[in-house]
């Protein structure tokens, strides 16, 4: 499983990450409010260790934004925040669970396997882009109520689309989310993808829903 941990004091960031890899975990970290952003936009996890006082941007701001784009990451905000209606907000925002410091790291690592359980739970959920539907509990796609075969790779592009649709996404993006890892030099593999998929989701429809933004990169656009 693959784990976010956002904590801006490093040595309390090395501590967690060391102990969440003692129990197998893959994890990447950050220290500011900006890059956790970016991170969970650009890669899927199967949860995020949050602190709320962070740089930049705070974690409520952070929550309150991936879950405005459809981005369902399981989040624990772990945080010196004790007062009650910090704790109410962070939950109300769209959090799955808070944690207050100091804390014990075994009731952290017990935490971390509850919310990285509901990650099925979160596989259930149905995206909608206009006349497509994405159904991640049956693994199926339609579009006017007619089922599109893809192929699992085709399936996670569009799926990272329509998290992210009618928002421009790049190229990087979309490789580092899909492939996991980073390329040097150019590549086309992503649009050696979108050109796949444009045959199976928009070749037989008036209106063509992914369209590339010359320089940029790509978006799935629903038709206003």
């Amino acid at each position: 499983m693959r784990l976010l941990v956002v904590e801006d004091e490093k040595d309390m960031n090395r501590i967690i990450v060391k102990e969440l890899e003692s129990e197998g975990y893959l994890v990447d970290s950050c220290f500011d409010g900006e890059s956790a952003f970016d991170y969970l936009c650009m890669a899927e996890y199967d949860g995020a260790i949050l602190d709320i006082m962070i740089p930049g941007m705070d974690g409520f701001t952070i929550v309150k934004k991936i879950r405005s784009r459809g981005i369902a990451t399981p989040v624990l905000f772990l945080s010196a925040k004790s007062d009650v209606n910090d704790i109410v907000r962070g939950l109300d925002l769209g959090a799955d669970d808070y944690m207050v410091k100091p804390f014990e790291f075994k009731e952290l690592l017990a935490r971390v396997r509850m919310i990285t359980r509901k990650k099925a739970d979160v596989h259930g959920n149905v995206y909608r882009c206009g006349d497509l539907v994405v159904d991640c509990n049956e693994c199926t796609v339609k579009r006017e109520g007619k089922t599109i075969e893809l192929s699992p790779k085709e399936y996670s592009v569009l799926l990272y689309l329509i998290r992210n649709r009618n928002i421009v996404v790049t190229r990087e993006q979309i490789e580092a989310n899909i492939w996991d890892f980073e390329r040097e030099g150019t590549s086309n593999l992503v649009d050696v993808y979108i050109r796949y998929l444009r045959k199976k989701i928009d070749d037989a429809f008036e209106f063509k829903m992914i369209q590339t933004i010359r320089g940029v990169g790509y978006i799935l656009k629903e038709n206003s």
